[in-house]
């Protein structure tokens, strides 16, 4: 048995591994790209790319009538999502799961743009941010920054769904062809990951003692790129 999914699923597929002895190779697939054990899970590539089109097109709309959009992107977990697409659209903020008191550092940032007269702005933010989703957010924002023209769009469902990137495609046809030949081999109990674009087999446990860490440096180039 191939198990695609999130650690919810290997977890389970473990389980299922030991007690009945049953071979089974896990692939990682979920669009918030968390599974340790490999840099890439399928979904994520074409869910990112969903993401920025989708922030393109409202930046449209927050530059022409001056607005402060706050864009909510999946990730109950993980601000993987949140960061590429962030970086990738140039978005002036961010808010994830993973960092906290960011709202102290979207004051400093919307007082710092109101004094420089910007006035449409994109914060990208995710579901699971410590403070709540964007409506929440952005309800906060309104009443500390009344200068400012507040919207939320809550990208939703939209983001799991579509006609695959070449990337997931042809990652999504590397790890099939590695798990096939995994069990024919006679593995069982093991992860087939991508790791510097690599195949990397790892045990099922691994995915899920611990979520991968965003790189800060990453997160430093939100602010760089929207000066």
């Amino acid at each position: 048995m191939v198990v695609i999914g999130g650690d919810g699923s290997f977890a389970d597929a473990q389980v299922f591994s030991e007690e009945f002895g049953f071979p089974i190779v896990g692939i990682p697939g979920t669009i918030d790209n968390d599974i340790c054990g490999t840099d890439y899970t399928i979904g994520y590539d074409t869910a990112l790319n969903t993401v920025v089109e989708a922030v393109d097109k409202i930046r449209d709309t927050a530059s022409a009538h001056n607005r402060l959009f706050f864009i909510e992107v999946m990730g109950r977990h993980a601000g993987f999502l949140t960061l590429y697409s962030g970086i990738a659209t140039g978005a002036e903020a961010i808010m994830v799961p993973e960092i906290t008191n960011d709202y102290d550092m979207l004051n400093t940032f919307l007082n710092s743009a109101h004094k420089q007269h910007k006035t449409s702005s994109i914060v990208l933010v995710a579901e699971g941010d410590e403070l709540g989703g964007a409506i929440k957010i952005a309800k906060q924002a309104k009443k500390d920054h009344p200068e400012y023209d507040v919207r939320v769009t809550i990208l939703g469902h939209i983001q799991r769904g579509g006609s695959p990137t070449a990337t997931d495609r042809i990652n999504a046809g590397r790890m099939g062809v590695a798990a096939v030949e995994a069990l024919l081999k006679g593995e069982q109990g093991i992860m087939i990951g991508l790791v510097r674009n690599q195949l990397a087999y790892n045990p099922l446990s691994k995915s899920k003692k611990g979520k991968r860490s965003l790189d800060e440096k990453l997160l430093d180039l939100i602010e760089i790129l929207s000066i």
